[in-house]
């Protein structure tokens, strides 16, 4: 498929409620990385897309799971969004040695996150 759904990400108020409930709920493994900004939870479920867990960076973002679709190139992809109404929630930002993320609203107000795998 392309541009296939490879991440889904959770962003909360209360990261040990968060990996208590769905560690239990769906005996997810889960193992934190230190990051510079707080800890970061990776959620390992099996088959299919994996996932995150994180406090909120901010007040105003809400507690919610945010998908993440991948693309060939994130800038390429935000620049195609802003010109379709988009509004860029967070532009182009490199993980180290993974590859980059944005985060887009589309029209509708529907969050969406955009992944590029770095480049071997």
């Amino acid at each position: 498929m392309a541009n296939p759904f490879v991440h889904i990400e959770l962003t909360t108020d209360d990261l040990g409620k968060a990996k208590e409930f769905y560690g239990k709920l769906f005996k997810w493994s889960l193992e934190d990385m230190p990051m510079p900004d707080g800890t970061y939870t990776m959620v390992k479920a099996g088959e299919g897309p994996g996932g995150g867990m994180m406090k909120k960076p901010s007040p105003e973002v809400p507690t919610a799971w945010l998908p993440y679709v991948q693309v060939d190139s994130v800038s390429d992809t935000v620049a195609t969004a802003k010109k379709l109404g988009a509004r860029i929630m967070k532009d182009k930002t490199p993980i180290p040695g993974m590859g980059a993320f944005a985060i887009v609203l589309d029209p509708t107000g529907g969050a969406i996150g955009v992944w590029e795998m770095a480049k071997k």
